[in-house]
C-alpha cells in the first residue's frame, strides 16, 4: 500500500529556511506525479506545489512561488520541499501526497511553525 513519511519540520523564525523530505514506498514513485499540500490551523487543505514524474515540470501556489522549491530523487524514492523566507502564514502541517488524489493518498504530515 502507499506509504509516505514526511520529516524535517520544526520551529523556525520568520525569514528562516527549512527543507522537508518525504520517503515513499508501496507504489511506483518514479511514475507518480507528487505534491506537497498543507493545512493551516482552522483552514482547509491546500496544495503548495506539484512536480511531474521526471521533475521537468513544477507548479507552485501563488502564496509560495519564489520562496519554495520542490524536487525529487527517483533513485531514492524521495520528495523534497525547500522553503525559504518563511512567513508566519506558512505555519501548517505539511503533507507529501500523490497528485491529484492528495486528500486520500498522503502521509501523516510534519508540523512547520514560523514564529518569533
Amino acid at each position: 500500500q502507499v506509504q509516505l513519511v514526511e520529516s524535517g519540520g520544526g520551529l523556525v523564525q520568520p525569514g528562516g529556511s527549512l527543507t522537508l523530505s518525504c520517503a515513499a514506498s508501496g507504489f511506483d514513485f518514479s511514475r507518480s506525479v507528487m505534491s506537497w499540500v498543507r493545512q493551516a490551523p482552522g483552514k482547509a487543505l491546500e496544495w503548495a506545489s506539484v512536480i511531474h514524474v521526471d521533475g521537468s515540470r513544477v507548479n507552485y501556489a501563488d502564496s509560495v512561488k519564489g520562496r519554495f522549491t520542490i524536487s525529487r530523487d527517483n533513485a531514492k524514492n524521495t520528495l523534497y520541499l525547500q522553503m525559504t523566507n518563511l512567513k508566519p502564514e506558512d505555519t501548517a502541517v505539511y503533507y507529501c501526497a500523490k497528485w491529484p488524489r492528495f486528500e486520500a493518498e498522503r502521509g501523516q504530515g510534519t508540523q512547520v511553525t514560523v514564529s518569533a
